[in-house]
């Protein structure tokens, strides 16, 4: 069934790009194995970050999700809707989306942010990647080449 959709407004912006119903699956799967628990008997296929609330993967929660959260750098974020048809990429880290439950990440999945219609009672949750420190590590070091890359245009070298 097509149902009519509001614009999605994420802030800060702006959205980078929308993705296809297609490529938000894709980075839904890819999510589901970066993330992986026990998803039975939780309804984790309604809502994914009942992994976080069932404590079925480690995760951060409310305020301590919010500080971790405000901590990563990434030179782009992939936000899905958790009903998973709809989503975008921004450079620019999203505080707040139009979206009820959504999840941000950076492409490598290095951690996860999951934000809950259940804000402040049940999430919102914020993971890291079992192999977190270096695929933090490697997100570091594209946000270092971005810089430079911006320098030099400053600069008319590029």
């Amino acid at each position: 069934m097509n149902r009519r959709r509001s614009p999605i407004a994420v802030s800060p912006g702006p959205m980078e790009r929308l993705l296809t119903p297609q490529e938000v699956a894709e980075w839904a799967d890819r999510w589901i194995a970066a993330f992986p628990a026990d998803r039975s008997g939780i309804h984790a296929e309604e809502y994914l970050w009942h992994i976080f609330s069932a404590e079925r993967y480690p995760a951060k929660s409310k305020a301590d999700a919010r500080v971790a959260y405000e901590c990563q750098r990434a030179v782009e974020f992939v936000v899905i809707s958790n009903d998973r048809d709809e989503g975008f990429v921004t450079r620019s880290h999203p505080m707040t989306c139009s979206f009820s439950d959504w999840l941000v990440f950076p492409p490598n999945l290095a951690w996860t942010m999951a934000f809950t219609h259940e804000d402040g009672w049940l999430g919102p949750y914020f993971a890291q990647h079992v192999e977190y420190r270096e695929l933090d590590r490697a997100n570091r070091k594209l946000i270092a080449k971005q810089v430079q890359i911006l320098e030099a245009k400053r600069k008319g070298w590029v």
